[in-house]
C-alpha cells in the first residue's frame, strides 16, 4: 500500500481510475475507513464519480457493517443514476445483508438493470445467512428461468443455506444436480458444507462417509478442510470419540494447524471433558501454536472502533474497561440496580 500510495501521490493529473484504483485497492486489504477518505477526498477534489467508484467504496463500507455511511453514497448513487449498474447495485446488496437491513438489500437487487451472476450470488447468499431459505432457493429457480448458468459460488451459497436450515434432502439433491447437471466440478467447500449439513442434523454416518470418501479421491492430501468440518460436526453433536478419531487424524496431517486442536478443544468443552479439553491447550502450549485473535468493530458517532482479543492499546482503555466492569457487575447482580 505505501508503494501504491506513492505512486498515487506521485501522479501529475488524478483522474477517476486513479482515485477509485486506490479506493478499491484499500477496500480489499479490509482498510474500510482509509478507501472512505480517499472517496470523501475525491468528491472534494471535483472528479465526477462513476459506478465503479461507488461500487469500490460500497464495498469498503461492506467490510466495515457501517450503514450511515452506506446510506449516504447510496444516495449520492441514486442522484447519479448509477443504482441500475450491476457493479454498484451487487456492493448495495452486500452491503445492506451484512447489516441486517434484508428488505434494502432486495430492493437494491431489483433495482439492478442487467443481473450477471454476482447480482444473484450476492443475494442467494444474503437470503441464505438471514435464515430465509425459501426465497433463497426460489431466488435460485428465477436465477435458472432467467438462462443464468450457476457456477461453484452459487452452489456453496444454496448447501450452506439448506446446512443452517437443516433442508437435507433438498440439500442432497442440489450437491447431486451440481455436477449432473451443470458440469460443476467439485470443490472442498462443497463436500465441506454436505458435511456441515449431516453434523448439524445428527446424520454423523454420512458425515464421516462423505468427508472419507473425498479424501481418497483428491490428490492433495494436506487438504484438511474436509476433516475439519467433520470435527466441527462431532462438536456440534457432542460425538467426543468420532471427534478424537478425527483429531488424531488432523494432528498427523497438519500437527501446527491452530483450528485442528481448537475444533477439539471446544468438542470437549461442550461434552465437559475438561481435562482432556487441558491435555489439548497443553498441547498448543508446547508446540508453540497461538490461536488467532478475535476482532470485532462498532460504529458509534460515525466513527468506526475495532477491538482485537486481549489488546490494551486503545486510548481511551482504561475508561473502557471501567465501564465494562460497570456493566458486568449490574448482569450479574441486577436485584441491586432495580428494575
Amino acid at each position: 500500500t505505501e508503494k501504491a500510495l506513492e505512486v498515487f501521490h506521485l501522479a501529475p493529473e488524478k483522474n477517476i481510475v486513479t482515485w477509485t484504483g486506490m479506493i478499491a485497492g484499500y477496500g480489499r486489504i479490509g482498510d474500510g475507513e482509509q478507501a472512505l477518505r480517499f472517496f470523501v477526498e475525491m468528491m472534494k477534489s471535483g472528479v465526477d464519480s462513476d459506478h465503479f467508484a461507488y461500487g469500490a467504496v460500497l464495498h469498503a463500507c461492506s467490510g466495515l457493517a457501517i450503514l450511515g455511511h452506506g446510506k449516504m453514497i447510496h444516495g449520492c448513487l441514486i442522484h447519479h443514476g448509477f443504482q441500475g449498474y450491476a457493479y454498484a447495485g451487487n456492493a448495495l446488496v452486500n452491503l445492506y445483508a451484512k447489516c441486517g437491513d434484508i428488505n434494502e438489500s432486495h430492493r437494491a437487487f431489483c433495482d439492478i438493470a442487467n443481473k450477471d451472476l454476482v447480482s444473484w450470488n450476492t443475494m442467494l447468499f444474503a437470503f441464505g445467512v438471514h435464515g430465509l431459505a425459501d426465497e433463497a432457493l426460489k431466488l435460485y429457480d428465477n436465477m435458472i428461468a432467467s438462462g443464468t448458468k450457476p457456477d461453484n459460488v452459487t452452489f456453496i451459497g444454496l448447501l450452506t443455506t439448506c446446512s443452517h436450515s437443516g433442508l437435507v434432502k433438498e440439500g442432497c439433491a442440489i450437491f447431486e444436480s451440481m455436477v449432473k447437471d451443470y458440469g460443476v466440478p467439485l470443490e472442498v467447500d462443497h463436500v465441506t458444507c454436505m458435511i456441515d449439513m449431516f453434523g448439524r442434523s445428527g446424520h454423523l454416518a454420512e458425515a464421516k462417509d462423505l468427508a472419507t470418501t473425498y479424501n481418497s479421491l483428491v490428490a492433495d492430501a494436506s487438504d484438511i478442510s474436509s476433516w475439519e468440518a467433520l470435527l466441527g460436526a462431532c462438536s456440534t453433536q457432542w460425538h467426543t470419540e468420532l471427534g478424537r478419531e478425527v483429531g488424531k487424524v488432523l494432528k498427523a496431517a497438519e500437527p501446527s494447524e491452530e483450528m485442528s486442536f481448537v475444533l477439539l478443544s471446544n468438542l470437549y468443552c461442550s461434552s465437559g471433558r475438561w481435562k482432556e479439553a487441558e491435555d489439548v491447550r497443553r498441547e498448543m502450549v508446547e508446540r508453540g501454536i497461538k490461536k488467532t485473535p478475535g476482532c470485532s468493530w462498532i460504529e458509534v458517532g460515525n466513527k468506526v472502533s475495532a477491538f482485537v482479543v486481549g489488546d490494551c492499546s486503545h486510548k481511551r482503555f482504561q475508561e473502557l474497561s471501567v465501564t465494562l466492569n460497570c456493566l458486568q457487575h449490574e448482569m450479574r447482580n441486577p436485584e441491586t440496580f432495580g428494575p
